[in-house]
């Protein structure tokens, strides 16, 4: 256990002598006027992770004020889909993502474009912003997810911070998990940090778990997101909050360890395809930002930080007596150091406080029919 803090405000989990009671009631009573926003796909229907974090968003007392649910599902799924949503006890507003009256909207707004997580969570965003004071946003694939996270995030909003994200442990197995962060986003952040002072660097060093999916943010903040379409959306989401919140307004919470579904390494629906999309959308932040990288040499730079954070990964693992083959992982850093390259043109979507159209026209063009 320790109490280090970063660049940003760490509120950490003392056990017994953490959360304080009025803080704790505080962000309860925070949870009636907060959207909760709760991104799947297809595969998520029924899956037992997805039930776990739906059964325990019922526990919230009071109840939030909407969980939005945006799914990305075949015409075939998505009845079956909104009845088992329906099942459960909650305030459930269903999105269906690729409905054709959702394609139309956006061809007509001039959208047109890749899809995938950002987009979908991007759709959630105007109409949760719009019904609650504040938006937590969380994936649906933690097998350990508590209810006690959504109020654990909103806890900072409540001490006057406009941004919050969770962080914690992926060790589970026996193994060091979290590889995207430790293998990929860390070393490319300490790379890039050695050779450049700019305070969006020590921004994105500053969190412990820059991508999760985790994170709290007031209604305005929310409103002036701009979400790449797919994986990049964290570490974009990092972006827009430090133009908006900057170190002063965010902070991240310890949420402890959480157990999740794993990808594979390999191909373009694994990791190593997900490290192009956080590549070209950390790279098009530090570019707004002023940061010019050397992209000619910044992969072996790259890779010289990676070798030495598999060392400490190395040290860290035989100290609490885990597995670690650090074959694999140098193989994965070079697998991902094909991702580096200067990021191609600005493919986010535009924030929703300058959006093409309203958050009510999304909630009537994502309603599934009845027919399907």
């Amino acid at each position: 256990m320790e109490y280090v803090q970063e660049r940003i405000a760490t509120l950490h989990e003392f056990g017994e002598a953490g959360t304080a009671e009025g803080a704790r009631s505080s962000a309860a009573d925070a949870v009636a006027e907060t959207a909760v926003v709760v991104p799947m796909a297809g595969r998520e229907l029924e899956s037992p992770a997805a039930a776990r974090v739906l059964d325990e968003l019922e526990r919230l007392e009071p109840a939030p004020a909407a969980v939005f649910v945006p799914v990305r599902a075949e015409p075939n799924r998505i009845g079956p889909f909104r009845e088992w949503l329906a099942s459960f006890s909650l305030p459930i507003r269903l999105l269906w993502c690729n409905a054709p009256g959702v394609e139309t909207l956006f061809a007509e707004a001039g959208l047109d474009g890749g899809f995938g997580k950002g987009r979908d969570v991007w759709l959630a965003l105007g109409p949760a912003a719009e019904v609650g004071d504040a938006v937590v946003v969380h994936d649906a694939d933690a097998r350990s997810y508590e209810a006690e996270h959504v109020r654990r995030l909103l806890a900072p909003l409540q001490l006057e911070f406009d941004f919050a994200k969770g962080y914690y442990a992926r060790v589970e197995d026996g193994r060091l998990y979290g590889r995207l962060f430790r293998l990929f986003y860390a070393p490319l952040v300490r790379a890039l940090a050695d050779a450049h002072d700019a305070p969006i660097l020590d921004y994105l060093g500053a969190f412990r778990y820059a991508l999760a999916g985790e994170f709290a943010a007031t209604a305005s903040l929310a409103r002036r997101l701009r979400a790449p379409r797919a994986w990049g959306l964290e570490v974009g989401t990092l972006g827009d909050a430090f133009g908006v919140a900057g170190f002063d307004g965010s902070a991240q919470v310890d949420l402890g360890r959480h157990v999740h579904d794993h990808r594979a390494v390999a191909g373009d629906a694994g990791l190593e395809g997900m490290s192009r999309e956080v590549a070209a959308t950390l790279l098009g932040v530090l570019e707004d930002h002023g940061v010019e990288p050397a992209y000619g040499s910044l992969s072996e730079r790259y890779r010289a930080a990676g070798e030495e954070l598999i060392a400490q990964y190395r040290a860290d693992a035989a100290f609490n007596g885990l597995d670690y083959e650090p074959a694999a992982e140098r193989d994965q850093l070079a697998r991902y150091a094909e991702s580096i390259a200067p990021p191609g043109a600005d493919a986010r979507l535009p924030r929703w406080t300058e959006a093409p159209f309203a958050p009510a026209d999304v909630l009537a063009a994502a309603r599934p029919y009845r027919s399907h």
